[in-house]
């Protein structure tokens, strides 16, 4: 059974670093399609960064250049690093999984998710 458990996130300043991981269970992430998805106050859950079984990344418009996503295969470890935090980074954030190799930009198209973590950036 495919189990996701995000770690990490908390509270942090503006312009501050925070790194949040998923570890799964039940499944290899070198065949599953990886996401980090949020939840921001207010708005529907929206796509953060992908990356597919070749390892290629693709991030939101709004994180790019700021967020980086990478896993460990071996241990199976899904990483979100994401510096120069602002504001309207704050929102619970999700890790999924869905079979590859192509990812999907629709949170619909996945069908494990963890629990979700919080991320809470004061200006």
């Amino acid at each position: 059974q495919v189990h996701l458990v995000e770690s990490g996130g908390g509270s942090v300043q503006a312009g501050g670093s925070l790194r949040v991981s998923c570890a799964g269970s039940g499944f290899s992430y070198s065949t599953y399609c990886l996401g980090w998805f949020r939840r921001v106050p207010g708005k529907e859950r929206e796509e953060v960064a992908l990356i597919d079984t070749f390892g290629r990344t693709t991030y939101a418009h709004s994180v790019k250049g700021r967020f980086t996503i990478d896993k460990d295969t071996a241990e199976n470890i899904l990483n979100l690093q994401m510096n120069s935090l602002k504001a309207e980074d704050t929102g619970v954030y999700y890790c999924a999984a869905e079979r590859g190799p192509i990812c999907s930009d629709y949170d619909s198209d996945y069908t494990h998710w963890g629990q979700g973590t919080q991320v809470t950036v004061s200006s």
